[in-house]
């Protein structure tokens, strides 16, 4: 694997994956699946929408929220570390983790979007309960998509398989 990540990179790297040795930031990757409480707090939020419509503007006070702001704003015991080795993350692990995070966010931002359009239409319930699903549902696959990268998959999800999920 490190045969993968380029020389200038290399160094950073490896300094890092011994510092991060014994602590919840992965050792193949730097990264930390902590980072994902950010969205399983929304998630949790959206399961309880259909039964709470008015929590809908607990949901739009959401906003994206980078790597290193999350853990400077966190509790997690080795959040400094996690700000400092993100800067080594390799870039093959780094760039479809970016990409992923930004599908998250964009599908986060205009899902609790079409949510809100729907709870101010007056949808039926059972409607308002699907799409909170879906949406959801989405969210935690690419989710599990970041999760994978974290732990050393190098690949993010295409637009189409986004899309895909979303009945598009």
């Amino acid at each position: 694997m490190e045969g993968d990540i380029p020389p200038e990179e290399l160094a950073g790297f490896e300094e890092y994956k011994a510092k991060v040795a014994g602590t919840n930031i992965s050792g193949q990757t730097l990264l930390a699946t902590d980072y994902l409480n950010h969205f399983n707090e929304i998630v949790m939020l959206l399961d309880m929408l259909p039964d709470m419509p008015d929590m809908i503007e607990e949901c739009k006070m959401w906003q994206p929220k980078d790597y290193k702001s999350h853990f400077a704003d966190s509790t997690f015991s080795d959040k400094q570390l996690a700000i400092e080795a993100y800067d080594r993350v390799p870039t093959k692990f780094r760039r479809p983790f970016e990409e992923t995070i930004g599908q998250i966010n964009q599908l986060l931002l205009d899902g609790m979007d079409r949510l809100d359009h729907l709870i101010a239409d007056g949808v039926a319930t059972d409607q308002l309960q699907e799409s909170c699903r879906a949406l959801a549902r989405a969210a935690q696959l690419l989710m599990d998509c970041a999760s994978s990268i974290i732990h050393g998959s190098d690949r993010a999800m295409a637009q189409a398989e986004i899309d895909g999920l979303l009945g598009r």
